[in-house]
């Protein structure tokens, strides 16, 4: 390629034109200019007799000027077409920062000797942890732990992953990214002198420690992101003499190593997407090797805990859904199972969470996780909840012995809430809600939870919030989200962000879609693989719906959809494009052929089992009739705004950048299509606070306008 001729080319692309561009049901933009056209490079591929044309394969060369020449000028063209909405972003970003507390202290808990908390301070993009003895008090000087903002201070990005600390208290193994690539880098702080004690280890995915204060246990990537290799490290020693205690090469498995909450096992979990392989060593004695639970069986998944002499054990070997058994230390193999709760159709186990007095199961039902109590006088208790569309998560539970399971609790109109439930007494104590600032009442807002019944005869679920006072008439915008895969429920989640849109009108909602789990795995499994075209489907069948049922204006209505999810609202808008007025795709994962044949990317072999392996023919048949870049046509698209980021390593930012060169060439209308490229984030976006609000203004202003609401 001639790097200076098609930097050139590019950059001629951006010589203003004014000319008027309207779109039915949205306001003009009344100084535009030609968008960026992207130099075509033919490129081509055959695959199963099929020839793959990729004209825009070039923009994968990352160190290649005109890669980035170009994405800047896509970056110059959204900020003029966007210019009408910049009062409306900062606005927005506005509210958002005036409906949230930017000094706030985290809920502290306890770990040992100590009492561990966070906070935020109002100016600072990042958090600072902190600790003090859990006897002193209250007005004693705390100790800070790790200051993020300190470590950012030169940095464009920074991120931290993982946090441990020693058994003894007094060092502090933790992570850090300062790309956005998920390239982590492992440091070791001594606590007491606050001088790092060992040489930093790069390519650190997650930590164990042995109870001897002294040796750590490591997972590293490999070239391709996968973490690949355990390692024993002894503080002091040179880490090229680390010992190399475990190497998996199916590449479709991922490794991660913890310690159980027990303190007295080390945790090496082999996983892919449908197997697992669990490993045990003796945290005691780390020297001594691990040995294996249950030997590796296609599709035979499962996760232990620990408590007493035994292992609990979630596992899949009798139905999708799971079952809990335990297993007795001495010898945990299958053949020595016992069953504590069976397998249900109706019900999922997602966790099991050991303790020395009782066990946690998170289940969930009917789209929905509720938490039930396993306690040694054979009584379980479940935990009622009060909304019928609701999240609840684990919260902070690092004691062993602990009387009391924290959780946190939200909805979509009630904002997290830390909770501490006394297993044996049934009582709960609120520890603290967050707060929205400027007179939030949620009985100003109704959350409701809808279905739409699918072609097939089948029920997707549909979380709903708006304002009370939004008349049900058909005349309401839509903002419609979406994620629907890997088995992953969608998070039904407070948002201070998003009172922004409520507060003006639009319809919140998401369609639980198959491909996620929430309604158990044989939901995951109806949008997986050869089913994945039911996740599109249902997307659609919930629009209508909710156009149908007067929840919205089907003239304005937005779909949105991140990474995954992105790849969704692709396909739909392929199958549809008269179907929204407006879409987002965030970090989109859009050109499933192309990346699914490219096996020296992050994730791809791992992947196979749930998108399918395309150098199998009926894979990528099946692939190739949904890849959203590979059906782009000649068509009347909505108004789009595709963003992605620079340094992303799940879903590289050429897929989107092709996606949107191409899409130019072919769509027939005049609405807005929008790349944008965070030229420091991670897949996540930027890792400040203040800049992640920032970004959701602009998603926001983008979408309040193209939703014909500009105030």
């Amino acid at each position: 390629m001639l790097r200076s001729a098609v930097a050139a080319t590019v950059l001629s692309c951006v010589v203003a034109c004014t000319v008027p561009t309207v779109w039915p049901g949205s306001p003009p933009c009344p100084m535009t200019v030609h968008p960026p056209i992207a130099p075509r490079q033919p490129h081509t591929t055959t695959v199963h007799g099929r020839t793959l044309s990729d004209d825009y394969f070039w923009l994968r060369q990352r160190d290649d000027p005109a890669v980035r020449t170009y994405l800047e000028a896509e970056n110059a063209w959204t900020d003029r077409v966007l210019a009408p909405t910049e009062e409306l972003q900062q606005r927005l970003f506005a509210e958002i920062k005036s409906r949230i507390r930017e000094t706030d202290i985290s809920v502290p808990y306890r770990l040992r000797r100590f009492v561990y908390f966070s906070q935020t301070e109002a100016g600072k993009q990042h958090v600072t942890y902190f600790r003090r003895p859990a006897d002193a008090p209250e007005d004693s000087a705390d100790e800070v732990l790790l200051d993020v903002n300190r470590l950012a201070e030169h940095e464009k990005y920074l991120a931290v992953g993982t946090m441990r600390i020693s058994v003894d208290d007094n060092l502090l193994a933790y992570t850090t990214d300062n790309t956005g690539f998920r390239d982590y880098l492992l440091h070791v702080l001594d606590l007491r002198t606050r001088q790092p004690v060992a040489e930093t280890i790069p390519h650190v995915r997650s930590v164990a420690w042995a109870n001897d204060n002294a040796t750590l246990f490591y997972v590293v990537d490999n070239a391709a992101k996968r973490p690949y290799r355990l390692f024993r490290h002894r503080l002091g020693t040179d880490p090229s003499t680390d010992t190399l205690v475990y190497e998996e090469r199916d590449e479709r498995f991922r490794l991660d190593v913890q310690r159980t909450r027990s303190g007295r096992f080390v945790l090496l979990e082999a996983f892919s997407h449908t197997t697992a392989e669990i490993r045990v060593g003796s945290a005691d004695h780390p020297e001594q090797g691990f040995r294996v639970v249950a030997e590796r069986r296609q599709d035979h998944d499962y996760r232990v805990s620990h408590r007493g002499e035994s292992f609990y054990i979630r596992t899949n070997d009798r139905g999708r859904n799971y079952r809990l058994v335990t297993a007795p230390v001495a010898d945990p193999g299958p053949a020595n199972w016992t069953e504590v709760v069976p397998h249900r159709d109706d019900v999922m186990l997602e966790r099991a969470r050991c303790f020395r007095n009782f066990c946690v199961l998170t289940e969930r039902t009917g789209g929905l996780t509720r938490l039930r109590f396993l306690t040694d006088d054979g009584r379980d208790h479940y935990l009622a909840l009060p909304e019928p569309v609701y999240q609840l998560v684990s919260g902070d539970n690092h004691e062993f012995d602990a009387t009391e399971y924290r959780f946190v609790y939200q909805s979509l109109t009630t904002p997290p809430s830390v909770f501490d439930f006394h297993v044996a007494r049934h009582t709960r104590k609120l520890l603290k809600r967050t707060e929205v600032l400027g007179g939030y009442d949620k009985d100003d807002y109704v959350a409701e939870r809808v279905h739409a019944v699918a072609a097939d005869g089948t029920a997707i679920p549909i979380s709903i919030v708006h304002r009370r006072d939004v008349p049900r008439d058909g005349t309401a915008p839509l903002f419609l989200t979406c994620y629907g895969a890997y088995g992953l429920p969608h998070p039904i989640a407070f948002s201070h962000a998003l009172l922004s849109l409520l507060e003006r009108g639009v319809v919140y909602a998401i369609a639980h879609v198959r491909g996620g789990s929430d309604l158990g795995k044989h939901w995951h499994d109806a949008g997986r693989m050869h089913q994945k075209r039911n996740s599109f489907t249902d997307f659609i069948t919930c629009a209508e719906h909710l156009a149908r049922e007067g929840y919205a204006d089907s003239r304005r209505m937005l779909a949105e959809g991140e990474s995954a999810g992105g790849l969704l609202v692709g396909a739909v808008v392929n199958m549809r494009p008269d179907l929204f007025a407006s879409t987002i795709l965030d970090v989109p994962f859009v050109d499933v052929l192309n990346t699914m044949l490219d096996e020296s990317l992050p994730l791809t072999v791992g992947e196979f089992e749930e998108w399918g392996n395309p150098k199998v023919e009926a894979d990528f048949r099946y692939m190739a009739s949904y890849c959203p870049y590979t059906n782009l046509q000649p068509h009347a698209y909505p108004a789009m705004l595709v963003r992605t980021s620079f340094e992303d390593s799940q879903v590289m930012y050429w897929e989107p950048a092709k996606y949107v060169a191409k899409l130019r060439t072919l769509k027939t209308n005049e609405t807005p299509l929008l790349l944008y490229t965070n030229m420091s984030g991670g897949h996540s976006g930027s890792s400040g606070r203040y800049d992640a609000w920032r970004e959701v203004a602009f998603v926001y202003a983008f979408a309040l306008w193209t939703l014909g609401i500009d105030e």
